[in-house]
This record gives C-alpha cells, sequence and structure tokens, in this order.
C-alpha cells in the first residue's frame, strides 16, 4: 500500500540515489532512541523504494529501551500497547552513501508516525521539530552547530583493566600517555583514520572542519561547519558519531564517546553552538557596532540560567556523565556566563558580531543531540518570552568564585529527581517524550544502583 510520506520524503528521492549509485548493494536504515542509539535494520537495495512509498513497521518498543536494549516497561510503550508496531519513514535528504564499507552501503534515517500519519511523540527527533516549529511560529528560525569530542583507545586494556589511548594507526608508536593538547605532530599518528574520517563525513554531505588534539592522552575534537537548520546539525552530530566509530573500527582502534572514560584528565563534552535568525536571515543575537548585548541574547541565556538545574539529565544522562563535572575540568559546575571564557557554562565566543551565538556547554559527548537541541531551544524561548535577567557576567574564573544564580544538581540520583518533576522539561520535550526519557534513565540508575563494582571491593572487601 503506498501512503503519503508524513515526514516529506519522496519515491524520487530514493530512485535517483539508486541510479546515481548502482555499487550500493544494502542500506542501514536507522532510528534514533532517547539515548541517541541508532536502532534498526540492514535492508538490501530492491528494499528501499518501498520504504519511500509505504515506509516501514517498527516495533513501538524500539523507544522504550534502554542503554543496554532492553525493554523498559515504565515507559508504556511495551506491553502497555501491545508492543504493536507502528510506522517509520525516511527522512528527506539523510540517505546518503557509507564510506569504507564492503559490500558498498548506504544509511538513512527515520523517524517514527503513528499509522496514521501522526508524529509519534516518544521519538526525539519529534521532539526537537516542536521547538523549531515554536520559533517558526514567531518568525525565528534556530541555527546552530555542535563540537565532537572522543577518545581514540586501545581495544585492549591495560593490566587493571583500565583503558589505555591507542597506538598510532600510522606506525603502531605507543602513545606518550602525555596531553599533547593542540600539538599538531601528534595529530600525524592518527592521519590515515582522520583522512577516512573526512571522507565519510564528505560522503554523507557533513562539512567536518578542524581536528585538534584535546585536552587528555588519546582525545581528539572535530569540529562542524554551522547549519542554517538545527536539526540537521544534530543529524550531523549523531551521523559523524557512527562514521568515527566505524572508521576507528577499520582501522584497529576504538573510537569512545564516554563522558568521562580516563579518571585523571578531562572527559568529552558536546557543546552546542546556538543562534536565532529572522525571517530575512539576520542574526537577532548580534549588536550593533558599538552597542551593548541585545536583550535577545541576554534573556536568552537567562532562560537557559533558570532552567538548567532541572535540565542537566538531558545534559548529563548516564552514571559516567556526572564524573566529568569537576573543578578546573573544563566541565561547568555552575550556571555562570560570560564572554570568551571556557569556565562557564554559557559562553559568548569572540569573533564577528554577524556570527554572534551561545555556546552551551554542559551536555556531555554521550548525550542526545536531538533532546539538547530541544531543550536548548526551550530554555531560550522561556527566557525570551519572560524577559528573564541574566544575572551578573563571570569575569573571572567561575570555578573559583561562586556566581549568583540557579543551583544544578550534584549527582545523577538529584538531576533525574529534578527532571521527573520539572514541568518546563515536560513542556520542552513533550509529556510522552518526557516520560519516556526519564523512565530509561531511572531503570539505568536502578541497574547500576544494583551493580556490586570493583570499587565496593577495593574499598570495602578486606576493611570492614
Amino acid at each position: 500500500m503506498t501512503q503519503t510520506c508524513p515526514s516529506g520524503a519522496s519515491v524520487a528521492e530514493a530512485e535517483a540515489f539508486l541510479d546515481a549509485h548502482p555499487e550500493i548493494e544494502a542500506i542501514d536504515i536507522v532510528l534514533h532512541d532517547s539515548n541517541g542509539i541508532g536502532r534498526g535494520k540492514i535492508i538490501r537495495r530492491h528494499e528501499l523504494v518501498s520504504i519511500y512509498k509505504s515506509g516501514r513497521h517498527i516495533p513501538i518498543s524500539i523507544l522504550g529501551l534502554d542503554i543496554c536494549g532492553e525493554d523498559v516497561h515504565e515507559t508504556g510503550l511495551i506491553w502497555d500497547q501491545g508492543d504493536g508496531d507502528l510506522r517509520a519513514w525516511p527522512i528527506p535528504g539523510t540517505l546518503k552513501p557509507l564510506h569504507n564499507t564492503t559490500p558498498p552501503r548506504a544509511e538513512v534515517f527515520l523517524s517514527l508516525y503513528e499509522l496514521d500519519g501522526r508524529p509519534m511523540t516518544s521519538d526525539p527527533r519529534h521532539a526537537l521539530q516542536r521547538q523549531v516549529d515554536a520559533f517558526a511560529a514567531k518568525g525565528l528560525k534556530p541555527a546552530g552547530a555542535f563540537e565532537l569530542e572522543f577518545f581514540l583507545l586501545d581495544n585492549e586494556r591495560d593490566a587493571d583493566g583500565k583503558v589505555r589511548p591507542a597506538r598510532d594507526v600510522l606506525d603502531g608508536r605507543k602513545s606518550s600517555g602525555k596531553t599533547e593538547v593542540y600539538s599538531v605532530d601528534h595529530l600525524h599518528g592518527m592521519l590515515p583514520l582522520f583522512s577516512d574520517i573526512y571522507a565519510g563525513a564528505e560522503k554523507a554531505g557533513i562539512k567536518a572542519e578542524t581536528m585538534i588534539s584535546e585536552y587528555a592522552p588519546g582525545q581528539y575534537e572535530l569540529t562542524l561547519h554551522y547549519r542554517e537548520d538545527v536539526m540537521q546539525a544534530a543529524d550531523d552530530l549523531v551521523r559523524l558519531k557512527r562514521i568515527v566509530r566505524q572508521q576507528a573500527r577499520a582501522h584497529g582502534v576504538t573510537a569512545c564517546f564516554m563522558a568521562k572514560p580516563i579518571e585523571d584528565y578531562a572527559g568529552s563534552g558536546m557543546h552546542f553552538h546556538v543562534s536565532l535568525q529572522d525571517d530575512a536571515g539576520n542574526n537577532v543575537f548580534a549588536e550593533k557596532e558599538g552597542e551593548g548585548w541585545t536583550d535577545t541574547i541576554l534573556h536568552a541565556i537567562g532562560g537557559l540560567r533558570a532552567t538548567m538545574g532541572e535540565s542537566m539529565l538531558v545534559f548529563a544522562p548516564h552514571l559516567n556523565s556526572w564524573r566529568r563535572f569537576a573543578n578546573q575540568s573544563y566541565a561547568p559546575v555552575s550556571t555562570a556566563w560570560g564572554v570568551n571564557n571556557r569556565s562557564v557554562a554559557l559562553r559568548i565566543p569572540e569573533g564577528d558580531v554577524k556570527a554572534r551565538r551561545i555556546e552551551h556547554r554542559p551536555s556531555g559527548v554521550d548525550a542526545n543531540p536531538y533532546l539538547i537541541g530541544a531543550t536548548v531551544l526551550a530554555g531560550i524561548l522561556h527566557g525570551i518570552e519572560n524577559r528573564i535577567d541574566p544575572g551578573p557576567e563571570t569575569t573571572g574564573n567561575a570555578y573559583d568564585e561562586d556566581p549568583a544564580g540557579p543551583p544544578i544538581p550534584r549527582d545523577w540520583r538529584s538531576a533525574i529527581d529534578m527532571a521527573v518533576n520539572s514541568d518546563f522539561l515536560k513542556s520542552a520535550l513533550g509529556e510522552d517524550m518526557h516520560r519516556t526519557f526519564t523512565a530509561v534513565r531511572q531503570a539505568e540508575y536502578d541497574r547500576v544502583a544494583r551493580t556490586i563494582s570493583n570499587v565496593d571491593y577495593d574499598l570495602y572487601l578486606y576493611t570492614i
């Protein structure tokens, strides 16, 4: 049965792709859950057009899975719904060839819809789209880009079970074990891998830009080109993570997207740069020459500060996420804001006034960019609509100062409690997405809480 595709994808797009890529034998069809994990199937070439014509039935429970891919019944998406099928549809413009695959494959992103074509509101893409639509109703369009930080690790752990930086893929040279921040020479040992990452990004239509040796052994950062469509910015991030993971594996190393894989060094963030454009394409955050900050950008920061505490579970969803927050770690520990200051949570970068934006710094690389986008945009809109004063700018070290402003939770349990009870977060994500997300986080907390770790034995086995 042929239906009108509610996502706007066309059969012509699929047919043109197949004509242009006769080498493609299979396609990964990928739907992203509340964890940001891509789930789906690998279909054969001849099946692609039918998905554009009629969608693909997928169990509703796929959006109610925990980080391990197990059902979380409290989401209400499993037996409460009879684990019935809904219909997934391809997203226009997301059908792309994959680099360095044998046999040659492609991938396409999906979004889940009710059988009658209404958006399935526990799908993270729809949560972000709701906020984009809210700005559109005000004649504004969010634009942005995410930064991708990650570690390249050895496939084998050390004698103590700890992860360790990968050897250079160029010649097998062992990592120095030093931070090597911003070292250009240090990057050379991974150039064959980086070349494949850039090639994969180019095939996917992603404008991957600067590669940096970051603030820990084996840690790197890859910046992405600013997008006028914030949904495309989120798509870029999840797709690039997949590219990095695949190409690292092809070169015999592990790409790690944990927020804090190595205890003595900085963790990996997912900084989100965001601005707003009016109908004429003007950046409404940009101040006029010789004048101070616009009310719009100040109120946006005020809204982000006011809502940050109850939103922290979106930015730091897992237990390991909370290990990233520590003084002098380049991860914020308050809601402070400032200009050209990397100790704050909300930074206005220096640069051309036409590119004026807010850099939102709390999120770890383990977070879901669609939910980050939805939550940050909702916070900005909350601040603008209510003309929230952001309070004083932090001009020094935000780790040493105690800036006035709403507190943020200090641990995972507190963040879960705040998120569950947050009316703001229910509005930002939508009630269904909020219920799904918080239920999955609670189930993950329960799993961790009942697990006896090596730390327990190290501290207590022979001493209590």
